[in-house]
């Protein structure tokens, strides 16, 4: 087998390359100290969450300065959820193309004639994609204030009496109301009430939810607001939990049918709440009420109520002509409702906005994808960069709810740099909450100062098993030109909320020391 070799050669060369071993050994010895004090302190900490706590999750971090220089990158090229983080890229997209002042139109319309003060004909309340009509939106037009303008503009046309029907026309969006690769059991939440062309009270029904003596007995469930008495329910599979179990309801309901089936458990130690639910019939419900307070007002409707989906009467055909526009209402404008997107972190303004750029850049709220693609190409070009143009990453939807949305930190990141270029920057970063602020952000980075809290512009985004945050570092000056850019996304976790959340602090307070 050794016949061939020559043992003296042989024997020198293993000296040799013992030699160069050590040798090799001794300067990476030498040096490790400078390494280490290259790497900043977000560096070294990712460095040890993901060797230690998160070593079986998926972690992806990136922050540069607003020079490009590289703060903390750790897999930041690696495709992770960004649950509510998506929301950056659809406000985002929605301001630089729609711009700040955008409004949408809710219009009272009918069909047939006004003769003598009766309208001899359909009222049809047309939806425009307005997602606040009558939400408890600070910015938006509350139900009796939305009703009184409405009613406003019916006694301006001279309008005492409707023969016929107050029809919810919600065809402004031709899309189904939930995404498809949303989960089942997020359909019934409040946070997946899914969108409509007429939207009212967000499309959501509350329920008063009270536990029973005993753990196993019924629970006390009554239907609050809005008022549907079309509904049909099931609360028989509901019951009373055990103590610490918390609430673990689920409603079931579907706009194919006026059913709503309640499941799970309700724990025995759990005060008495209410629960916010899907309201699948969003444009009957807005049509219902608005005749039962024009009856209040004096003004008739024989017809009642009705919609262009489940609820229209076969006397209704979809292609009725209709006449003239008595009147329009409008929404808050674009700024309002993107600062309530990302302040709230709301999913049916979120997803509204999805629906409109497909609707504004392509005459079809189905196009909503191919819209999101091309406003990323533009807002690239615009900022003079190859990216991001949405060409590496998975969009299904504007919320983040879809765990198939796929984004990188490092796409993030060159999507808030390109955003510098926006013309709707500076609303942008405004519509951004910061650690400590309300909605989304009352528990985040509660451990640290004020010193960089109120600098740090950002969006959360939370699932199970995932924890991201992303978003800006504004300069001790204020100039937000000068922006650090930021993502940290930690999916597959088997780690609480709690703990994800301090570990993205803990970065998050870093990075911020490292961007000065």
């Amino acid at each position: 087998m050794y016949a061939n070799c020559n043992f003296a050669e042989n024997t020198e060369k293993r000296k040799t390359m013992t030699i160069l071993c050590k040798t090799i050994a001794a300067a990476a010895i030498f040096l490790l100290p400078l390494q280490s004090i290259a790497r900043t302190p977000a560096q070294q900490y990712s460095d040890r969450i993901s060797s230690t706590e998160l070593r079986t999750a998926s972690l992806g971090v990136l922050a540069l300065t607003a020079d490009g220089d590289t703060i903390v990158s750790i897999n930041s090229d690696r495709l992770l959820m960004p649950a509510s983080n998506m929301k950056l890229v659809t406000t985002g997209l929605a301001l630089h193309v729609l711009g700040k002042d955008f409004r949408y139109r809710t219009s009272l319309a009918y069909s047939g004639e006004i003769t003598g003060g009766i309208l001899k004909g359909n009222l049809y309340i047309k939806g425009g994609g307005d997602p606040t009509l009558a939400s408890d939106d600070p910015a938006a037009m509350r139900q009796e204030e939305l009703f009184e303008e409405w009613t406003k503009i019916l006694k301006d046309n001279g309008i005492h009496s409707i023969e016929g029907y107050i029809v919810g026309d919600d065809r402004y969006f031709s899309s189904m109301p939930e995404v498809q690769s949303w989960q089942l059991d997020d359909c019934g939440t409040y946070y997946g009430t899914g969108t409509s062309g007429l939207t009212f009270y967000e499309n959501m029904q509350t329920f008063k939810v009270s536990s029973g003596i005993e753990v196993g007995d019924s629970i006390s469930i009554t239907p609050s607001w809005p008022d549907c008495p079309w509904m049909r329910f099931d609360f028989s599979r509901c019951s009373t939990g055990e103590p610490g179990t918390g609430d673990k309801l689920y409603y079931y309901t579907s706009r194919y049918a006026p059913f709503g089936e309640m499941r799970g458990t309700f724990a025995v130690d759990r005060s008495p709440k209410t629960l916010e639910c899907s309201n699948k019939f969003p444009a009957y419900t807005c049509a219902r009420l608005f005749c039962e307070y024009l009856g209040s007002e004096g003004i008739e409707c024989t017809g009642g109520a009705a919609d262009t989906g489940f609820f229209r009467p076969e006397g209704i055909s979809p292609e009725e002509n209709i006449s003239g526009i008595l009147g329009v209402t409008l929404s808050p404008d674009m700024g309002e409702i993107a600062f309530s997107t990302n302040y709230e972190s709301n999913n049916l303004y979120a997803e509204t906005l999805y629906l409109t750029l497909g609707k504004e850049l392509f005459g079809d709220d189905r196009s909503a994808h191919r819209a999101m693609i091309s406003a990323l190409a533009g807002l690239s070009s615009a900022a003079g960069s190859e990216k991001p143009d949405g060409g590496d990453v998975s969009i299904s939807d504007g919320s983040g709810l879809s765990r198939q949305n796929l984004l990188s930190p490092s796409f993030l990141c060159a999507f808030l740099n390109a955003m510098k270029k926006s013309p709707e920057y500076g609303t942008f970063v405004e519509s951004l909450p910061y650690p400590g602020s309300e909605g989304t952000m009352t528990g985040v980075m509660k451990d640290y100062g004020q010193e960089y809290k109120p600098r740090i512009k950002l969006k959360s985004g939370s699932m199970t098993g995932v924890k991201c945050f992303s978003g800006y570092v504004i300069p001790a000056d204020g100039d937000i030109s000068g922006a650090a850019v930021f993502s940290i996304m930690i999916n597959n976790s088997t780690l609480s909320q709690y703990r994800m959340q301090k570990i993205a602090d803990r970065l998050m307070y870093l990075i911020a020391v490292s961007a000065e």
